[in-house]
This record gives C-alpha cells, sequence and structure tokens, in this order.
C-alpha cells in the first residue's frame, strides 16, 4: 500500500508540473525550470553521501572503532543480500541515525554517538535494518526525482513572478489562473514532496522490521529516540532532516502536513500490528 501511495504522489507531482507549467511558464518555461531543477539535483544525487556527510560532521569507523554497530550492519547486509555499506559516527549527543548513498553498492549508515548510548543492541539493530531498507528501496532517488519536479514548479513560480507568465504564441494564457498557480503550485508541491518522505518511512519501518524479524526492536528505539531527541534537539539542517530516522523538529497536530515524518505514534502502532499478524 505504501509502495502503492508513493506511485500515485509522484503521478500527482507530475501532472501538477504539467498543469502549473502550462499556466506559469507555456513549453518554454517548462523546460527551463525541469532543466535547473534536473541539473541541481542530478549533482546532489551523485554527491549526497559526501555532502550529507560531511554536513553532519561525520567520520567513517572501522570495526575496531565501534564493533557492535559494525558487527550489527554486517549481519544485516549479508541477511538482506546488499553489499556492506560504509558506516560513519556523527559526532552528537542527541539520539539519530540516517542512511546515504545512490545505490547500494554506494551506501552509507550513520550513526550518532547519542543514539548508540541510548538504545539496546536489539533495538540499535532494528534502526539499521531501517536504515538498509531505505538503501534497499532506493529512496535516494526517489527524494530526488520528487525534489526535482517539486524544484521545477518552484522555479516556475519565481520566474511567473520576476518576468510575468507565459508567452506562448499560439494559445492565450489565462492571468488569473497563472496568478493563482504561482500561489498554489509550489505549496501543493511541497506537500506532496512531503507526504512522499512519509510514506517511504513507513515502508523503510516495514522493510527494517522485517529484515530484524522483531517489529518490536524498532518500535522501542523509535519510542526512546522520540523522547530522546525532543530532550536534546539535533541541530540538523532542514534540507537534510527527512534522511533522519526521527524528526529532530517539533510540531503539532496542525504541522503534521508539513512534516517530512509520519506520526512516531502512528509509526509504532503500525509495527505492533506487524507483532501482532505475525
Amino acid at each position: 500500500m505504501n509502495s502503492l501511495k508513493t506511485v500515485m504522489l509522484m503521478v500527482m507531482l507530475t501532472l501538477l508540473f504539467v498543469w502549473g507549467g502550462a499556466a506559469i511558464g507555456g513549453k518554454q518555461g517548462m523546460t527551463m525550470a525541469l532543466m535547473m531543477a534536473f541539473f541541481m539535483n542530478f549533482i546532489t544525487y551523485f554527491f549526497s553521501d559526501k555532502i550529507v556527510l560531511m554536513m553532519y560532521r561525520a567520520k567513517q569507523a572501522t570495526e575496531a572503532d565501534a564493533p557492535v554497530l559494525y558487527r550489527i550492519v554486517r549481519r544485516l547486509s549479508q541477511k538482506s543480500g546488499m553489499p556492506m555499506p560504509k558506516v560513519y559516527i556523527i559526532p552528537d549527543m542527541s539520539p539519530n541515525a540516517f542512511a546515504t548513498g545512490r545505490s547500494p553498492k554506494h551506501a552509507a549508515v550513520a550513526a550518532t554517538e547519542g543514539i548508540m548510548q541510548l538504545l539496546t543492541e536489539d533495538e540499535l539493530a532494528g534502526v539499521m535494518a531501517h536504515e538498509l531498507a531505505h538503501v534497499q528501496h532506493r529512496d535516494i532517488l526517489i527524494g530526488t526525482i520528487a525534489a526535482t519536479i517539486a524544484g521545477a514548479i518552484s522555479y516556475l513560480a519565481h520566474m511567473a513572478f520576476f518576468f510575468g507568465g507565459r508567452h506562448d504564441d499560439d494559445e492565450g494564457g489565462n492571468p488569473i489562473a497563472a496568478l493563482i498557480m504561482m500561489i498554489v503550485a509550489p505549496i501543493a508541491a511541497m506537500l506532496i514532496q512531503m507526504a512522499i518522505s512519509r510514506s517511504r518511512e513507513y515502508l523503510a519501518d516495514e522493510g527494517g522490521a522485517s529484515l530484524h524479524g522483531n517489529p518490536m526492536a524498532l518500535a522501542n528505539a523509535l519510542r526512546k529516540l522520540h523522547q530522546g531527541s525532543q530532550i536534546m534537539p539535533m541541530h540538523a539542517n532542514p534540507a537534510t532532516s527527512h534522511m533522519l530516522i526521527v524528526s529532530p523538529f517539533s510540531g503539532g497536530s496542525m504541522m503534521k502536513l508539513f512534516s517530512t515524518h509520519p506520526p512516531i505514534e502512528e509509526r509504532i502502532a503500525r509495527l505492533e500490528s506487524m507483532r501482532m499478524r505475525g
């Protein structure tokens, strides 16, 4: 269901780009905006691992540096049939973790010092299984495609705001529709992009729980991580916060649509239901 939801959201995002692009920038504007967004996200896609790891001051760890974490990642990688990703430690006491890399052959997992002190070995294995599921599902690629389309819509709106709306000679544009799309399209694109991110989190929870074998290990870890991140927030970059296993930002019910992560209670409830079905 979450895979189907991702496909539907991607279709919605693409249709929004086509409809909004036609109203705001016409064919030429659409092409230019898509090329700009593609170029920016193409660079990010191929260098995301180096950029994000450098941003969080992550240091590559050997088995001697982090024997428990390294052993967990190696065991889960072998179990899933994936190549062993590089392992990194983030010098931050806020408990969190993420995975990055454009493919299983170019993947890396990173964990903060705080998460390794907070969780038991079984719970840490649940978290790493979740991160490996992200790699296995190629969520970096899916996120990059979504960001490219959403970015193109934003570029269109900015171009229309500063340089005027569409200028196609063959068919006239509706200035009122263009004005509405300038305002609505970027917000709608952002909401769809965040909904895609939430659907991938649910999917990684399911995949991670299946890989680990015990959904409650991840459920217990999420509960601890949510509480720990509230007590000791992580100074995360908003552009990369969606990569972390729990959101470093807090928000009430009004912020659910604007969050890259599903509510922690819902994630735990789904994992508990997996245990009941198992």
